[in-house]
């Protein structure tokens, strides 16, 4: 991403209601499909509000390839953060309990090798909880800010996610009751064309409040139900478990 775009989502993602949501969510579908603790790595850590969270729940480490990014991270008193590529990442295989990844593979020039370096350093029986921007309708200047690559549908992020061998718990659009009005600011940002820049704004606090409490409703829903459309996917992939073989102990 651009420098300006790192910094942007440092001064927001604790308190705007898009990183809130997008954490609450993260670690509920952590928890019920996996676990809260054990070894975690946050795959892409950003400026490292994720992986705050993750280090108060188990033995958590952050992988980003931007030194800025890594920088941020340090200034919240972070440490276990590396610098490497998601494409070929510095760790043994069957590593780690759980991996998170948000807003991740939409940047690799091959989400094919990052998908299968998740499914490596994953022990089996271990998930990896991701989400990707969707619908490849929506593509403007807010994707070429971010040096995204592409937008995904649902259905083509779990073809991805099955070759690699994961199997999925659960897969679903997210942002389904607000994708009538991310469709109508995507509209206006194409017509109006100059430096393309990242969609998230500070809104008022009232505003702020109300949107994070609609995305927590959201999240209730999606934690029983996959939804049908949204301006983002979320996956909870698993790494199967080895079988037993017959006669084993």
């Amino acid at each position: 991403m651009l420098s300006a775009e790192y910094e942007r989502m440092f001064a927001l993602e604790n308190e705007h209601w898009w990183f809130v949501a997008r954490r609450s969510l993260t670690l509920q579908l952590l928890e019920r499909f996996g676990t809260a603790g054990g070894r975690l790595l946050d795959l892409g850590c950003g400026t490292g509000a994720v992986l705050q969270e993750l280090t108060a729940r188990g033995r958590a480490v952050g992988i980003d390839s931007s030194p800025l990014a890594l920088s941020l991270s340090r200034q919240r008193g972070l440490q276990g953060l590396i610098r490497g590529d998601a494409q070929a990442m510095p760790f043994r295989s069957e590593s780690f309990d759980a991996v998170v990844s948000l807003d991740l593979f939409e940047h690799l020039p091959s989400d094919r090798a990052g998908i299968a370096e998740a499914f490596r350093v994953l022990r089996p029986g271990g998930i990896l909880v991701l989400a990707v921007p969707a619908m490849e309708s929506l593509w403007g200047p807010h994707d070429v800010a971010l040096m995204h690559h592409r937008r995904y549908s649902r259905a083509e992020i779990v073809v991805l996610l099955k070759a690699s061998g994961f199997g999925i718990r659960r897969a679903s659009y997210s942002l389904f009751f607000l994708y009538p009005l991310v469709r109508w600011v995507r509209l206006l940002e194409r017509r109006r064309g100059g430096q393309p820049r990242s969609s998230l704004k500070p809104v008022p606090n009232r505003i702020n409040r109300a949107l994070i409490a609609l995305q927590r409703f959201e999240a209730a829903i999606l934690g029983r139900v996959d939804l049908p459309w949204g301006s983002s996917v979320v996956v909870v992939a698993e790494r199967p478990a080895r079988r037993a073989l017959p006669g084993s102990k």
